[in-house]
């Protein structure tokens, strides 16, 4: 099973979505992220975040979601901020399809550790979706109760 994670910048969001659900997927299901106007770089705070958190950040880095165009993913999942009026990715495939609105920590305006704690509390609200959606019954949902699901989830 693939998940793919699609936020603006691929450089903090859906980076951290995709090394956390790595992390804690079990084997047979993977992550991946992309963005729609990719950094081309990695915020530096989302790799520290991930290394004090002990989760792996080897392989991980900015990118188009043009590079994913094979991968046929199960689930889509896009993690920008429609509330601060970001454009958010649109995928186009037939997966199922979500939204977990996230706002960006590299926006965060403060000193060095505020913002480094606007990137952890980032992480857990990722992480607390994250280990709701590993939770879900998923061989035995519909796709329109996968949907409403994954709709709740976006909501913690």
């Amino acid at each position: 099973m693939k998940v793919l994670f699609l936020c603006t910048a691929n450089s903090c969001r859906s980076i951290l979505s995709e090394a956390l659900f790595n992390h804690l997927a079990p084997v047979g299901m993977k992550a991946y992220s992309a963005g729609s106007q990719p950094k081309g770089e990695v915020h530096p705070l989302s790799l520290k975040t991930l290394d004090k958190a002990g989760i792996a950040t080897e392989g991980l880095y900015s990118k188009s979601s043009d590079e994913h165009e094979s991968l046929a993913p199960d689930f889509v999942i896009t993690v920008c901020d429609k509330a601060a009026g970001e454009a958010c990715p649109v995928f186009f495939g037939p997966a199922v399809k979500a939204h977990w609105g996230l706002a960006d920590p590299s926006d965060y305006r403060g000193s060095p550790e505020e913002v480094e704690a606007a990137f952890e509390a980032t992480l857990e609200r990722i992480k607390t979706r994250v280990q709701a959606f590993l939770a879900l019954p998923l061989k035995q949902m519909s796709s329109e109760q996968l949907k409403a699901e994954l709709a709740l989830i976006g909501t913690l």
